[in-house]
């Protein structure tokens, strides 16, 4: 509890450094014109007013679905896509090995400059966006996964293979739990990655979206609509990371958690 009253002080604290900076009535030695401040940096008055107008108007709920589903999409088919590669290849170490080279380089390259190409091929329609986002969250769960089962201990598979268990159930049974504290380590980084794909492709070229409305107000340098939808989409980001962490404490129960003492 002391950790969240503490979480919601340094809160607080932020805002009102936030509006104390971009207040033309404070004294602003770093600026020769006060509202340079506000033009920077937004206030949060008026950002907090943008968000109500646009809940209150209804405005942004076409595009924050859209965005929504963008992201929804690329998370849950990059993530399916991640766990089956690397299950296929955590257990085939000779295709690991012929295809190593070449996954390397495909996680080298920067995905972001995919996109334009993704628009020539998929168009300017949610698939390129949602094609952008798989990429983004691909390799980090493939890369984890892979790991987790290449971690699993060769005296845990022996005695389960001594006791007659078949592959199927060497799969299920004690692969798939070692890699899944992985997956779901990996899955909290890739719920901010899914946004970003879907946000950068709706930047680069979309008449739709959260990332549409955010690439226009910067373009009149309305600079209160440009942090009011950074701030939605952080906080949809964090109520996705909540889920993933929900799911996470439902499935993980056999895991120890910090803070839990065994009695001996």
């Amino acid at each position: 509890m002391k950790v969240r009253y503490a979480q919601l002080l340094l809160l607080f604290a932020l805002l009102l450094g936030w509006g104390l900076l971009t207040d033309p009535r404070v004294p602003a030695f770093y600026f020769d014109n006060p509202d340079k401040a506000a033009f920077f940096f937004g206030e949060p008055l008026k950002v907090l007013g943008r968000l109500a107008n646009w809940f209150v108007g209804g405005e942004i709920y076409p595009h924050l679905w859209v965005t929504l589903l963008e992201t929804l999409l690329a998370f849950v088919l990059g993530t399916v896509g991640g766990i089956a590669m690397g299950l296929w290849l955590g257990l085939a170490p000779t295709a690991a090995a012929i295809l190593d080279p070449y996954i390397k380089a495909l996680n080298a390259m920067p995905r972001v400059i995919l996109a334009p190409i993704f628009m020539v091929w998929f168009g300017l329609g949610m698939a390129s966006k949602v094609a952008l986002g798989i990429t983004l969250v691909f390799f980090i769960v493939f890369f984890n996964v892979y790991q987790g089962v290449r971690e699993v201990s060769p005296a845990v598979l022996a005695n389960a293979r001594m006791l007659g268990a078949s592959q199927r159930q060497l799969l299920r049974h004690v692969y798939m739990p070692s890699a899944l504290s992985w997956v779901f380590a990996s899955l909290h980084n890739s719920v901010g990655l899914a946004f970003v794909g879907a946000v950068v492709g709706e930047y680069l070229g979309s008449a739709e979206g959260v990332g549409y409305l955010i690439h226009q107000a910067e373009g009149v340098f309305d600079i209160n609509t440009v942090i009011a939808g950074i701030l939605l989409l952080t906080l949809f980001a964090l109520v996705l990371d909540g889920a993933v962490g929900w799911i996470e404490s439902r499935l993980m129960v056999w895991q120890p958690h910090a803070g839990d003492t065994t009695q001996l």
